[in-house]
């Protein structure tokens, strides 16, 4: 009697479930076949979360940070938002850091319509909602944003380009007692919650910190420093402590989901969705 109850209960359970969260096999783009996504876009998932970054360097953590953070992102909130995973965009508009070694740079103008065209191939796949989660800085995130409203307005999907460190400033505050920076403390603490092999801790001494310029200031190519702090004296990786590195890890992700959460919810009262 007690197994026939479980079984039961496991039925119901599986009943209450979303529908979407029952038949998606994979939340990868590219772990679906044609058949699949047909069938899933746009009638049971609207949203497409697409990852950007870039190649450079980051203090004692690995050049491929960029990368690897907005990837766990998207991989974290996937299944919460309902989204589909699209192929990550690797290289980007690294700028003043592109001379340091196993650094690339793509040219703003190389970039940008290239980014356009994956916007557009996403929208006439039918996706609604493009959410870009971005892991670079710098004037890629201008690029970012400006072709993502082109393509919001000429396609008429609605489109949000979330910088995840800079959405998420009260994390760092609240777990370290400082802004970060640069491969400061906040964003080498995210890489340490990910795999904590890629952070050199024992090469920190190689490596200086500086203060990043008020607008205007003043720029140098190569920036002096691959650390560069928000706030002078403040933010540079220090005790790398791997509890304070997971509880900004969890305090990102959540402020992330949320954000995507309330944009869509917001998109859907406004009769976008």
């Amino acid at each position: 009697m007690k197994a026939h109850v479980s079984f039961f209960s496991f039925l119901c359970l599986i009943c209450l479930l979303p529908a979407s969260a029952q038949q998606i096999s994979s939340r990868w783009m590219d772990e679906l076949n044609w058949l699949e996504f047909r069938e899933l876009v746009p009638a049971k998932v609207k949203t497409v979360l697409l990852t950007t970054g870039t190649l450079e360097p980051h203090g004692v953590a690995n050049n491929g940070a960029d990368n690897l953070a907005p990837v766990k992102i998207a991989e974290a909130i996937a299944e919460d938002v309902n989204a589909l995973i699209a192929p990550h965009i690797p290289y980007g508009v690294t700028g003043s850091m592109a001379p340091y070694p196993g650094a690339l740079h793509i040219p703003a103008e190389v970039y940008a319509p290239y980014v356009r065209a994956v916007l557009e191939g996403l929208a006439k796949n039918g996706f609604k909602n493009i959410v870009i989660v971005n892991g670079h800085g710098g004037p890629q995130t201008e690029v970012l944003q400006r072709v993502a409203q082109e393509v919001a307005l000429a396609r008429g999907v609605n489109t949000l380009v979330v910088n995840w460190w800079a959405a998420c400033p009260e994390a760092a505050q609240e777990v370290f007692g400082n802004p970060g920076g640069h491969a400061g403390e906040n964003e080498t603490a995210f890489i340490q919650a990910i795999n904590p092999k890629l952070v050199k801790r024992e090469r920190l001494a190689q490596v200086t910190a500086t203060a990043n310029p008020a607008p205007g200031a003043w720029a140098a190519t190569p920036a002096p420093s691959s650390i560069g702090l928000y706030q002078k004296g403040a933010g540079a990786p220090s005790d790398f402590d791997q509890r304070k590195a997971d509880d900004y890890y969890r305090r990102v992700i959540a402020c992330v989901a949320a954000l995507v959460k309330d944009t869509l919810r917001k998109w859907e009262q406004a009769g976008f969705n």
